[in-house]
């Protein structure tokens, strides 16, 4: 009874030991990624009309979007940002956006040690910028 599975085990064990290693030593070689690959957030402030359709389309919430009015009463962004912590990674935002001012990277190490390194700030005016935080 033994003896028949401990040697099927080492007969599968046999057979993989002389094949390709499919293992990847990922942080000496980075990953291959395929082209549809969702990885974090890349905003074109450019582009972006703060309209304010990819934070409404997102589930989560996640998105905040700061805009303001010129005179001829057209928006502009003040601010974009993005708390990954809730974030599904489903795409719904950059599948919305109208101009596309928002796609994905292929960034995908995103782990950090504290809450606050979660929150993506996209985009700031640099006069929106807190002088404390200058050096």
């Amino acid at each position: 009874m033994y003896g028949k599975g401990l040697l099927e085990g080492m007969a599968v064990t046999l057979k993989n030991f002389f094949k390709k290693n499919v293992t990847e030593m990922y942080p000496e070689e980075k990953p291959r990624l395929s082209e549809r690959f969702h990885g974090s957030f890349v905003l074109t402030a450019d582009k972006c009309i703060a309209c304010g359709i990819c934070s409404n389309a997102c589930p989560n919430m996640v998105i905040k979007i700061g805009s303001e009015r010129d005179e001829n009463k057209k928006r502009f962004l003040t601010s974009y940002e993005m708390d990954i912590q809730y974030c599904l990674f489903c795409g719904l935002c950059v599948e919305s956006c109208p101009t596309d001012a928002i796609n994905f990277n292929k960034e995908f190490e995103l782990a950090c040690y504290s809450r606050q390194g979660v929150v993506l700030n996209m985009w700031k005016r640099p006069e929106n910028i807190n002088s404390s935080n200058e050096g």
